[in-house]
């Protein structure tokens, strides 16, 4: 049975459905005024992952993620831009669409816009207003009442005594209450505004979520998600504006994914210190990307460096290898290792171990090769199917071993000297042979011979 760790309760939990074998989750999406960090890259993989394993135990999956199309950087940056918010976001959507495609993350079922949610964040904020949960104060900003919903801090264990120490009212705000938020901001001069009930203006943030996941997925919905950073103040806000809106437990389990650090700190567009998903694609093989960030459990933080993503590369060109010169034929055999890999991935999503029976079985692989190509291309099967599960060893052998080949060497030149080689070899002409592989290290070109033949790749 799948069990998730679940921020809300802090403990592992058996999951079961609120609906039979439907599935309903939740994810908290990009805002999009920029191009994607790796850190974006990460909370993306780690979602798709479970969409995958969620989907490959059986159940019917429905996967929402938010897109934020307005808030205070799109603004700020559309107008440093000199364009308009909505050309801004188009173009950022589409670059965030394209980064997805290019690490193999499979699309939502359903991604909706918060502005196009504008009716429903009036009535859930007037619910709120009609219940006591918030107030219009007067200035065009409508506010939620921190101190009346009675869980408030329950996802984050934060108190509201101890919260209050050192929190204040900045100069210009109207709130009541220090820990109060906003649900609806007052038009401003320059600003993008809508219509409401009290005055032009334009939603908070943490009211967008609230929407968004109730009108896709119902009032109580079985996963919410995203990243760690959002635990507090948004995913906890989110909690008490929907179940004081609804009178009903809002999501059954929370998951949240673990950030990306350099440097031991968080790669974020505020500390300047990210690298965006298409720099790093540039230097890195999409799958040597994705390998990195589903190779680390998904709660947990990934340090960034060359060296990490040396290794991820290491340990796919070793998968290619055994992959490499075996026919493409349905997986077979192997049963202990699904068991193995099932039984990973059932604990909480656990990659580190599932990649670890990936690697005992590239052993096998290996083992079998020479004496039974039969079972070893099934194990061979068997292994594209749960790297599939991760996102990854769906591509030709060589097309990944040979991956940046492109303009720096001549394919048609390498063969020729491989089959110049191997007629000296065949000929016994052993100096001969050894002047053709020293030519071809100094191209570059790595040599290796099987019982299969001889293929090639680039070296490091």
């Amino acid at each position: 049975m799948l069990t998730i760790y679940n921020t809300l309760t802090k403990t592992k939990e058996p999951f079961k459905p609120l609906d039979g074998n439907n599935v309903r989750m939740y994810v908290c999406g990009m805002t999009v005024y920029d191009y994607c960090h790796l850190g974006h890259g990460r909370s993306m993989v780690a979602f798709d992952l479970a969409t995958r394993w969620l989907r490959k135990s059986g159940y019917n999956l429905t996967y929402v993620r938010n897109i934020t199309d307005i808030d205070d950087k799109i603004i700020n940056r559309a107008n440093e831009n000199g364009e308009t918010f909505d050309a801004l976001t188009a173009r950022m959507i589409d670059a965030m669409h394209e980064d997805e495609r290019r690490l193999n993350i499979l699309p939502p079922d359903q991604e909706p816009r918060a502005t196009d949610h504008i009716a429903g964040m009036h009535a859930m904020i007037q619910t709120l207003i009609d219940k006591g949960y918030a107030y219009a104060a007067g200035n065009g900003d409508v506010y939620y009442r921190v101190g009346k919903f009675v869980g408030y801090g329950k996802l984050s264990r934060k108190k509201i005594e101890d919260l209050r120490i050192g929190a204040r009212i900045e100069v210009g705000e109207a709130k009541q209450d220090p820990l109060d938020f906003v649900l609806w901001k007052g038009v401003k001069p320059g600003e993008p505004s809508w219509e409401s009930p009290w005055g032009p203006g334009r939603p908070g943030w943490h009211i967008e979520c609230s929407v968004m996941s109730t009108c896709c997925l119902g009032e109580s919905f079985d996963i919410h998600g995203g990243g760690s950073d959002l635990e507090f103040p948004h995913h906890e806000n989110e909690i008490a504006q929907s179940e004081a809106a609804t009178g009903k437990p809002y999501a059954n389990a929370w998951m949240h994914c673990g950030m990306i650090r350099i440097n031991g700190e968080k790669m974020s567009k505020s500390l300047n210190n990210f690298f965006t998903i298409r720099d790093v694609l540039e230097k890195y093989h999409p799958e040597v990307v994705r390998y990195l960030l589903v190779a680390s459990h998904y709660r947990s933080a990934i340090n960034y460096s060359e060296d990490s993503l040396r290794d991820a590369k290491g340990a796919l060109e070793r998968f290619y290898h055994a992959l490499r010169g075996l026919p493409r034929v349905p997986a077979s055999g192997g049963e202990a290792f699904v068991e193995r890999f099932t039984a990973a991935m059932n604990d909480d999503f656990g990659t580190p171990e599932a990649c670890a029976v990936l690697f005992d079985l590239v052993r096998e692989i290996n083992r079998l090769r020479e004496s039974d190509v039969s079972a070893a291309a099934g194990l061979a099967g068997r292994l594209r199917e749960l790297g599939d599960v991760l996102g990854v060893l769906q591509l030709e052998a060589d097309d990944f071993l040979r991956a940046g080949a492109e303009g720096k060497v001549d394919a048609a030149q390498i063969e020729g000297l491989i089959q110049a080689r191997l007629q000296a070899r065949a000929d016994k002409n052993w100096g001969e042979s050894d002047r053709i592989r020293d030519q071809l290290t100094a191209m570059g070109v790595v040599l290796e011979d099987s019982k299969g033949g001889t293929t090639w790749r680039l070296a490091d």
